[in-house]
């Protein structure tokens, strides 16, 4: 099997990161964009889509800055991780997501979370 490669995308966001970060961190504000159903026990996030469910744990996480999850069944390097920075220049509220896919799989995976984000953003009125 080969070994995944890390990408990195960037949006921004017309929102306060204390907001962003409860779209990003809790069952419910995940629920709103990032599965069709989201529970959470112990730090471990059960993501269900089409009836299907997956688990990640949390590995580390920081209020209002960032959460990265595990899957459970992923190898132990990957992650995916949602991040909140400010741009220097504009202040601009900036979310930048970082996953592993295969080398072919990059571009799909990126479209993949592009509907995803613009989901995010509608529900946060961007």
């Amino acid at each position: 099997m080969s070994k995944k490669h890390i990408f990195t995308l960037e949006y921004p966001v017309r929102c306060s990161p204390s907001i962003l970060y409860e779209f990003l961190s809790t069952p419910a504000g995940l629920q709103e964009w990032f599965a069709d159903k989201v529970d959470e026990r112990d730090n471990v996030f059960s993501f269900s889509w089409n009836g299907t469910t997956d688990k990640a744990e949390v590995m580390e996480s920081e209020e209002e800055k960032f959460i990265r999850f595990h899957w459970l069944h992923a190898p132990k390097d990957e992650y995916f991780e949602f991040r909140i920075e400010k741009s220097e220049v504009t202040n601009q509220t900036i979310l930048v997501i970082k996953d592993f896919a295969d080398k072919g799989e990059v571009k799909d995976q990126s479209q993949l979370w592009g509907y995803q984000v613009k989901d995010l953003f509608h529900r946060l009125g961007n």
